[in-house]
């Protein structure tokens, strides 16, 4: 039988929003997401790692990562660049969630750009859906992503705050 997974949680109040931490005792981020996508988090955690496989302690900054996205939205955006993640999901997931993590602050790319970059230039609609199943938001820069014409599109946290990131990091 498999070992019980033992992430520690933390909460972070934003400007645009409470955020959840989640983290492995190696201190690498496992996810990130909104307080009121509470369930939804909860929902991939049970798919990537198993319902009851896992459990989530309070913890107070778990491996520096809080004071690491304090500093983010406190203006140090390049932090985001060297915080450790861990995730499982598909192999072409996580092909996409790597070439997420390359796109520069600052700059956006199409969803016709992200395809190009995992080598699936037809795979556009594909490397939407994995962009939109990314469990760790801002980190794993999925609010990069925009739309062809330009717009802002598709993402989970909404496009108020796609658009507060996307400011913050200078790309608007």
């Amino acid at each position: 039988m498999a070992e019980l997974l033992e992430f520690s949680i933390d909460r972070l109040p934003t400007p645009v929003g409470e955020l959840q931490i989640v983290a492995d005792d190696q201190g690498n981020l496992r996810t990130i997401d909104w307080t009121e996508h509470e369930a939804r988090m909860r929902l991939l955690l049970d798919r990537y790692y198993g319902k009851g496989r896992y459990t989530l302690r309070p913890s107070l900054d778990p491996g520096g990562l809080t004071a690491a996205m304090r500093d983010y939205f406190s203006g140090n955006v390049a932090v985001i660049d060297t915080l450790p993640v861990k995730t499982t999901g598909t192999p072409f997931q996580r092909s996409v969630w790597q070439a997420l993590r390359t796109i520069p602050h600052g700059t956006t790319i199409t969803y016709a750009q992200l395809a190009a970059r995992i080598g699936s230039p037809k795979a556009i609609r594909a490397a939407g859906l994995a962009n939109g199943q990314n469990p760790i938001s801002i980190v794993v820069p999925c609010h990069r992503v925009i739309g062809s014409n330009g717009t802002l599109t598709g993402y989970g946290g909404g496009l108020p705050r796609k658009k507060w990131l996307l400011e913050h990091e200078g790309a608007l």
